[in-house]
Parts: structure tokens; C-alpha cells; sequence
């Protein structure tokens, strides 16, 4: 979440008037993320989020996204809804960019996650993997390995500015990835960015999962590999094996991995890594300093892409 397109109270009331939200009491900017503008709607009726859709969302793609929200939440899912307009319309649009209202999930996001949280974020990451299997529509993944090539040729030229040998380093991954990615594993609906800020938690209890605007077709275990990443290492960029172990057992405790899904983890886990750092590296070449939208560096990514590369087993991030 971040803010890149400021709303003024006036036309911020103007908009809810189409929506049965009541009043507007206030609102602020979410600063957290790179992608949408978001922000904290108080009304008369509760708490709801406003989204305005920037440039890396496709308009065309909204009904996915929107739609399987609902389907999940009919599933049992933990997710926010998005709110019907009073003519039966769920996008409108606010400040010249599509807009879409959305239930607010109580809940806090982790700065430091423990085992037992990661546990929880893997048996809900199976439970969204199983849910989704019946959703009608699908979205192929954006941020793939072609969507990668296209970040990196667009930030090739400086990224020996953010770490020397970088340009190097990552043309020899492409490499291998083009030849050797996974094809023939179990695929379906993932998340694909079930960070810690994009999962809630109310004590040990995990209340829910938000942000599905990279949700996709794709290769299940290629999400397990991404949330590997993204709740298993340390601020010292250590790999806790412990809170590895505990996320694929949750995950596990609902649906199994196969035996060709364990083996090829380790350049998932890679890829993932790569894709983060493509996505952070090109915003910290290209976003300009300073107002609400936060950066984050790419520097962490480039040292779990490291991470990964010597690994050859499974075991090595904790699967039993």
C-alpha cells in the first residue's frame, strides 16, 4: 500500500455518496508498499480502505481481482470484501484512476513474526491454494520470468550502482532459469505476495489475508517458495530454520507438497528472490524521493538470492 494520487476531502465526499458507507468522518494515507494509493476511510457506518489503482495495474485485470476475493471469503477465506456501489457497480472512479471501496479486516501486521506465526501463515496459504481451485477466471502471472526480464533490462544499465558485479551476477541467473524452471508441478490461484504486511494476526491468531492485486495463475509451491522468503529470514539476513520448519509444516498440515513440488523449492525460492529484488531495484532507480510512497531497498533480496543458490535440498529450509 502507498499513496501516490492525494484526494481531497470534497471530492473524496462526493465519491462516497455513490456508495452506502454513510458519512465521511476522516481518512488518511497508508504510506506502507509501492503499488495502489490507498487510504483509511472513517464513516459514520466503520472503517473501510479506498484503493485508487495506479499504473501497474491493469483496469482490465480488477474483476479477477475483486471477484476472487469474494469467491474466497465464500470459502471461508479471511479477506476483505469489496463494497457495492447503490447502482450495483463495485469500480468507480476518484482523482482521473479507478477506485474501489473495501471492508476493513481488524488485525495488526508483524514487525517480527514468530515461528509459531509462520506456522499459521502456511496452513492459511494451503487453505487459499485449496479455495481457489473452483474459481471461474483466471489471470496468468505478470511477474513471471519474461515479466522479470522486462524489469531488468529496464534497470541492466545502473545496477552496478547498487551493488557492484550486480548486472553480472543476475544475467547468469537468467540463464538458468530460462533453461531449468519448473513447469510440470501442480499449479493453480496463488497469492504471490503474502508478505507480513499483507497478513493480519489479533494475538497468535492469524484474522486474515489482504492486497491479492498480484493474485495469479502459478505454480503452487512457487507461493510457498515466496512466503519461504518472506517470513523466514532475520534483519541479519540469516535464514531461521525454525520458522521455515514451521511454515511448511502448516502449509503441509493441509495440502502435501509431491515429491517433484520439494525438489524443486530451492530455485523457486531463487526465482522468488529474484523477482523481489527486480521489482525493488527498478523502483529505487526510477521512484523519486520523498512524499507518502515508501521504497524499499533491494539490497535484502540480493543477499537471499544468495542464500539460495548453493542449496540442493530441501531440508535445507526446514521440510521434514
Amino acid at each position: 500500500m502507498a499513496v501516490y494520487t492525494d484526494v481531497s476531502e470534497g471530492e473524496l465526499g462526493t465519491f462516497l455518496q455513490a456508495y452506502p458507507v454513510g458519512e465521511l468522518l476522516s481518512y488518511k494515507g497508508i504510506a506502507e508498499g509501492t503499488e495502489n494509493s490507498n487510504f483509511l476511510l472513517h464513516t459514520t457506518s466503520g472503517s473501510y480502505i479506498l484503493t485508487l489503482y495506479e499504473k501497474r495495474v491493469d483496469k482490465a485485470d480488477l474483476p479477477f481481482f475483486l471477484g476472487l476475493m469474494g469467491h474466497l471469503a465464500r470459502k471461508g477465506i479471511s479477506c476483505p470484501l469489496p463494497v457495492t456501489a447503490h447502482d450495483g457497480t463495485v469500480i468507480g472512479a476518484l482523482a482521473g484512476r479507478p477506485a474501489v471501496i473495501i471492508t476493513f479486516l481488524e488485525g495488526l501486521s508483524l514487525r517480527r513474526p514468530t515461528a509459531a506465526h509462520c506456522g499459521e501463515v502456511g496452513k492459511a496459504l494451503a487453505e487459499l491454494h485449496l479455495a481457489g481451485q473452483d474459481f471461474s477466471m483466471s489471470r496468468p502471472n505478470a511477474l513471471a520470468i519474461d515479466g522479470w526480464r522486462k524489469l531488468w533490462n529496464a534497470s541492466h544499465a545502473r545496477a552496478n550502482e547498487v551493488e557492484p558485479g550486480l548486472a553480472a551476477e543476475v544475467d547468469a541467473d537468467f540463464v538458468d532459469f530460462e533453461r531449468n524452471w519448473p513447469k510440470d508441478l501442480p499449479q493453480g490461484i496463488i497469492h504471490a505476495d503474502l508478505f507480513p504486511d499483507n497478513v493480519f494476526f489479533l494475538g497468535e491468531k492469524l484474522s486474515g489475508l489482504i492486497d491479492f492485486y498480484f493474485a495469479c495463475d502459478d505454480l503452487y509451491a512457487y507461493d510457498v517458495a515466496t512466503c519461504l522468503n518472506a517470513w523466514c529470514f532475520e534483519k541479519d539476513f540469516s535464514f531461521n530454520l525454525t520458522k521455515g520448519t514451521a511454515l511448511l509444516a502448516g502449509y503441509q498440515s493441509v495440502r502435501s507438497l509431491s515429491p517433484d513440488e520439494k525438489a524443486a523449492l530451492p530455485i523457486l525460492a531463487r526465482g522468488s528472490a529474484l523477482r523481489f529484488m527486480l521489482t525493488r531495484l527498478y523502483d529505487w532507480l526510477t521512484i523519486p524521493n520523498g512524499g507518502l510512497v515508501m521504497k524499499r531497498d533491494p539490497t535484502e533480496y540480493i543477499r537471499r538470492m544468495r542464500f539460495h543458490r548453493p542449496i540442493q535440498s530441501p531440508s535445507e529450509y526446514g521440510l521434514i
